[in-house]
């Protein structure tokens, strides 16, 4: 009993450091201050915006500084408390803790105690870290059930959103594939270790309609391309990257939106 309360208790340590550690991390972005001028392109005041894979709140935090409206979505328990004491007070963040999939169901969640922004539910991403330079030190050391609905269940309780970011380690096809209609603009992110999502994710795009593309490598508040990109050119741009590149976001902008 004694030896199972000292393991029970080594797991809690760790995920509070986990936690403490995201925070950590969002202290020292200002609170994803850097995000502002960037998502200020596709986010107006008063715009409902959903972020999906919330995470301790940082681009929530951008959204709210740029008078948006915003349904924040996390489902690991403890980043869904840090997001309640951040943001919980604030009449307009809806915070949902749930994960966001191609059907309404249950998934299991592969949990990184010590970096639980990487937390997934895709076990194919997990297997491609492994492969990874960057992803080498990251270990998922638990897992937990958690609830299941879709974006167009979200849209059904909130209304569409203007915009909607996507952050779910590998999972992001997935979460498209749970929309079935266009949004005016939407992001999602990608790596460098699963390629082939990010293929995925633009040919999801493009089975809701007409999209063009562009992208930001890392903690970078700059578009690279000057020219939005097609589907097709953004794939090919995507496929030529070095592995260094790690992780980036792609933005999609309906062509008549």
């Amino acid at each position: 009993m004694i030896q199972l309360k000292n393991i029970l208790g080594r797991e809690r340590l760790r995920r509070e450091l986990g936690v403490a550690r995201s925070l950590v991390e969002r202290r020292r972005s200002a609170d994803g201050a850097w995000r502002d001028p960037l998502l200020g392109q596709f986010v107006r005041p008063a715009d409902l915006v959903f972020d999906i894979g919330a995470h301790v709140g940082d681009c929530t935090a951008s959204l709210r500084r740029l008078e948006a409206r915003v349904v924040a979505v996390e489902p690991q328990p403890a980043l869904a408390r840090a997001l309640w004491i951040l943001h919980g007070r604030d009449r307009q963040v809806v915070i949902e803790q749930v994960a966001i999939g191609a059907d309404t169901t249950e998934a299991e969640m592969y949990l990184n105690l010590a970096n639980p922004t990487t937390s997934s539910l895709s076990r194919d991403f997990i297997n491609s870290a492994q492969y990874g330079r960057e992803w080498r030190d990251q270990r998922w050391d638990e897992t937990i059930m958690v609830p299941v609905t879709t974006l167009d269940a979200l849209i059904a309780r909130h209304g569409e959103p203007r915009f909607c970011k996507i952050d779910v380690e590998g999972y992001e096809a997935t979460v498209l594939q749970g929309l079935s209609r266009p949004l005016a603009a939407l992001s999602f992110e990608f790596t460098t270790i699963q390629r082939h999502v990010t293929l995925q994710a633009l040919a999801e795009c493009e089975r809701l309609g007409a999209y063009r593309y562009n992208a930001a490598l890392g903690a970078n508040a700059s578009l690279v391309h000057p020219n939005w990109l097609s589907a097709e050119e953004m794939g090919c741009w995507t496929e030529g990257l070095p592995e260094a590149a790690n992780s980036g976001d792609i933005y999609a902008v309906r062509v008549d939106a």
